[in-house]
């Protein structure tokens, strides 16, 4: 098979080929039976396997660094959640199931609520699947799955990869990474993009590769047999920035982070933002039975808000709805949940949720001195968007805006501006829409491609309509984190890019390297590109 090749979605750049290492399966569904003769005995192994799981992650912690550091201690919180150990104890002593399959059955209802939560909260699912996988692992004694000591540099090819598998990767020994699924917004692209490895995701076909060796294109997606010839990329080292959004003629463009809990809101800091472009809220309702009071909620907002005293951020009032199912809101099944009441629809319903928390939002920014500005999910036409400015500005809060992520009000991206303060593309789900893919589903993954050149033509329309409006446009999207992708953003009129703190001193030296003029030259050839490799080229030409 030494002409194999197979395409997926290239999002870490870079060339690099060697020697093929296989990661291990996640382990199969253990056993129900047969029922422990002491259930209590066996409910107390849980706790220790958890420790020792524990254990293991910190210890490579304190090996670690940076993002990887962070990464490996969030997981290690999670594998000792006592939620989730709890939840496994009870199973054994009521149900009689052996303390594996216990701990199996547990995860399943986390990994069911974070998935029906949908977009960022669905992509931590991943991480309870391999705490999950861990703790099974040790409590049957066997080896956990995951990434296997590597003794020379090695192409990683996977199923997928737990982030904390991907954060305590050796760029000097993985040259890069294959995914068969996965897409561009999951946490293995942006960790392979912070180390500098070479990363090609959602490639489908490629563990039914019989070949010893590939070459692996994070650029063009591309991946190939090879005749086995070690080439790394050329990493530069750690992108220096001044933390200053802005190009070499001085042009701003602010570079922000994206949050969804105080750590978040910490690490973001820590990494240079100027700000929040993207405040996810849906952190203080996902595990709430009933609706948060105004105080709880001023509470969790005021923590996220602490470490930008004095700097800009924009909260995301409540997206959630049918595919985010929330107890307290009640909502009556659908057909389609994805194309129906979620975000700023479920408000129109009910109202009240949304000016308690618009309350809340307005109490927790007195309470921290942030310049809060805050935007609606899910708005698809202008009357919508007036409709949430009216309430945002009852409450308090003089700047207001919404997210564009429904085609529609991309369309019509004029009409929006005309009644709100900004607008703030979110690309994820503005592809999804598009393109009529999920992007949740790896089978679809390359339709989500942010270098969509449909998409960037889009995007370019609200530009435009920024522009002549003299009004604020960010993009809050992942495309926000691609570097080369970003100045082509800034080319189509964006002001503003929000982005996981991993990405921020990248995109913020990049911007820093280029001009106006080029920028704008380069989104010209990227729109008028027929498809995503095409686009790439363009962009990369004046640069």
């Amino acid at each position: 098979m030494s002409s194999a090749r197979l395409s997926g979605v290239g999002v870490s750049s870079g060339r690099a080929s060697g020697p093929v290492v296989r990661v291990a399966e996640p382990l199969g569904e253990p056993p129900a039976g047969p029922a422990p003769s002491d259930p209590a005995a066996e409910a107390a192994r849980i706790r220790p396997a958890a420790d020792v799981v524990v254990a293991r992650l910190h210890e490579r912690a304190a090996a670690a660094s940076g993002d990887a550091k962070d990464v490996l201690e969030t997981t290690a919180a999670m594998a000792a959640d006592p939620a989730l150990l709890s939840q496994a104890e009870k199973l054994v002593t009521s149900d009689a199931l052996p303390a594996a399959r216990a701990v199996h059955q547990a995860a399943a209802g986390f990994i069911t609520a974070l998935e029906a939560a949908g977009g960022y909260m669905a992509e931590r699912a991943r991480d309870v699947r391999d705490v999950r996988d861990r703790l099974v692992a040790e409590l049957l004694s066997v080896a956990a799955p995951g990434v296997p000591s590597l003794t020379s540099p090695s192409v990683l090819v996977a199923r997928d990869l737990a982030p904390a598998d991907t954060a305590g990767l050796d760029p000097a020994k993985v040259l890069a990474l294959v995914t068969e699924e996965g897409g561009p917004t999951s946490h293995t692209a942006i960790l392979a993009r912070s180390l500098g490895i070479p990363a090609v995701v959602a490639c489908r076909g490629v563990l039914d590769l019989d070949v010893p060796a590939l070459l692996v294109d994070g650029d063009t997606g591309v991946v190939q047999a090879s005749d086995g010839t070690v080439r790394a990329a050329h990493v530069a080292g750690r992108a220096e920035w001044n933390g200053v959004g802005a190009l070499r003629d001085g042009h701003r463009v602010k570079v922000l982070g994206n949050v969804g809990s105080p750590a978040d809101a910490v690490a973001a800091a820590a990494g240079g933002a100027e700000g929040v472009g993207l405040f996810r809220t849906e952190f203080c309702f996902l595990s709430a039975a009933t609706e948060p009071s105004v105080a709880e909620q001023r509470a969790a907002y005021a923590a996220v808000l602490a470490p930008f005293a004095g700097k800009p951020v924009v909260v995301r009032t409540l997206d959630a709805g049918a595919d985010k199912p929330l107890p307290f809101l009640a909502p009556e099944p659908e057909p389609n949940p994805a194309l129906g009441v979620r975000g700023l629809r479920v408000a129109f319903d009910r109202p009240d949720v949304l000016e308690r928390q618009l309350e809340a939002i307005a109490l927790a920014a007195a309470d921290t001195d942030a310049e809060v500005s805050v935007m609606a999910p899910m708005v698809a036409t202008a009357a919508e968007a007036a409709w949430f400015v009216e309430r945002a500005r009852a409450a308090g809060i003089q700047r207001a805006g919404v997210m564009i992520e429904i085609p529609a009000a991309a369309l019509v991206a004029a009409e929006v501006l005309a009644v709100v303060d900004f607008v703030s593309i979110g690309t994820n789900d503005l592809a999804q829409y598009v393109f009529a893919a999920d992007r949740q589903v790896g089978a679809v993954a390359a339709l989500n491609d942010p270098w969509q050149p449909a998409l960037l033509r889009l995007i370019k329309l609200v530009g435009d309509a920024g522009t002549a409006a003299g009004k604020p446009v960010g993009v809050c999207g992942e495309a926000a984190a691609d570097p080369l992708l970003a100045c082509v953003l800034t080319g189509l009129g964006v002001t503003s890019l929000s982005m996981n703190h991993t990405a921020l001193a990248g995109v913020g030296a990049k911007l820093a390297t280029t001009s106006f003029d080029l920028c704008q030259l380069a989104a010209r050839g990227a729109v008028a590109a027929a498809d995503p490799a095409s686009a790439k080229l363009a962009a990369r030409a004046p640069h």
